[in-house]
């Protein structure tokens, strides 16, 4: 009988799961207490549960966190960790500090099936979904790495896979990564990123998560996304837009629009003021991210020039753009450069794509 990993588990899943025991549910807390608040993994080391109890879920359950097999420091204090996962995958999470800020940015899945042009992540094709502990696992491993002081404070769904494509996980470790007897995380400080799923984007309007929304969008033609993002054939423009703007917004909070900018394809002037008229009565933000090279790309970073004359559109028609130099380029761990060996199943993306 394969062991329940109790990271897949809610902490109302851990009270049911300690009543069947025969226990009462508080002790459930206390065990979810353990596990997300003082990051214990040892269920003999919890001292406040029963020995009997301890007893019982250890024929039953284990905490079973990825294994840290390499970490790699940039020179802007990010950190790419690589992750071991039972049966051998291995995926990546990156740690992000900026001033006041801890960012984490997690993985969904080993691979990603979504074949974007720009995207090294997307030439592994998809290895498997991640289970809901595996993600909430690369929150515990990444906190107990932090000097004395540090805490996480921000987390993004923009590691490898696209979260809406392993919907439940996705849904379920946010859920834990929120709960005030799991993770305590803001809602307002966690943000879930994805290729344009429309139907995902749809259901997870229907949560009441409240987390924030962030759409690879890239092209301001379905002609030029087509091209980059095959998703685009499934859900166009129009169909993503209409459910961005259906999409429920807590006060305060707006939609990221990513647009990674690539010299050449879609980052002229025309580019910019179509982006503008997309996204007209929007509440809405524009991440620019200038292209972050790989090996083997066709594409390349606009001068700095055009990239600033891009912004300078929108900032003029009163949309918010800010540029986002992406932490950790010097280590591979920047935003489109994730990659680690995969053993490959049926979802591998079969398209081969080029820079138009």
């Amino acid at each position: 009988m394969s062991l329940v990993n109790l990271l897949d588990l809610l902490p109302s899943e851990m009270e049911s799961l300690v009543e069947s025991l025969g226990a009462p549910r508080y002790r459930g807390r206390q065990l979810a207490g353990w596990i997300f608040g003082k990051g214990v993994t040892d269920l003999g080391a919890m001292s406040d549960l029963p020995k009997d109890l301890r007893q019982a879920l250890a024929e039953r359950c284990a905490v079973g966190l990825p294994e840290v097999e390499r970490i790699t420091p940039s020179q802007d204090a990010s950190r790419k960790l690589v992750l071991r996962l039972a049966g051998g995958s291995r995926l990546q999470s990156v740690l992000m500090p900026d001033d006041d800020r801890l960012t984490l940015c997690l993985s969904t899945q080993v691979g990603c099936g979504f074949g974007c042009a720009f995207c090294l992540t997307g030439t592994m094709g998809l290895g498997r979904n991640l289970s809901p502990g595996e993600i909430v696992g690369q929150v515990l491993v990444a906190r107990r790495l932090l000097e004395a002081g540090l805490r996480i404070t921000h987390v993004v769904y923009m590691g490898m896979g696209e979260p809406l494509a392993n919907y439940a996980a996705t849904v379920k470790s946010l859920r834990i990564l929120t709960d005030p007897h799991g993770l305590g995380f803001s809602p307002r400080r966690i943000t879930v990123s994805t290729v344009g799923l429309v139907a995902g984007i749809e259901k997870l309007a229907q949560e009441n998560l409240r987390v924030n929304l962030a759409i690879s969008l890239h092209a301001t033609t379905d002609e030029i996304r087509d091209q980059l993002m095959p998703v685009n054939k499934a859900f166009d423009l129009e169909a993503l837009l209409a459910a961005c703007r259906r999409f429920p917004l807590p006060v305060r909070q707006r939609i990221t629009f990513e647009y990674v900018l690539l010299d050449g394809v879609n980052d002229g002037p025309e580019d910019a003021r179509r982006l503008v008229r997309l996204l007209r009565g929007m509440r809405a933000k524009i991440n620019l991210i200038p292209f972050n090279d790989w090996e083997g790309s066709s594409f390349r970073r606009p001068a700095l020039q055009k990239i600033l004359a891009f912004q300078a559109i929108l900032l003029e028609h009163g949309i918010t753009a800010t540029l986002r130099w992406s932490k950790g380029e010097d280590i591979g761990a920047a935003c489109g450069q994730l990659k680690e060996s995969v053993t490959v199943g049926r979802g591998r993306a079969a398209a081969e794509l080029t820079a138009p």
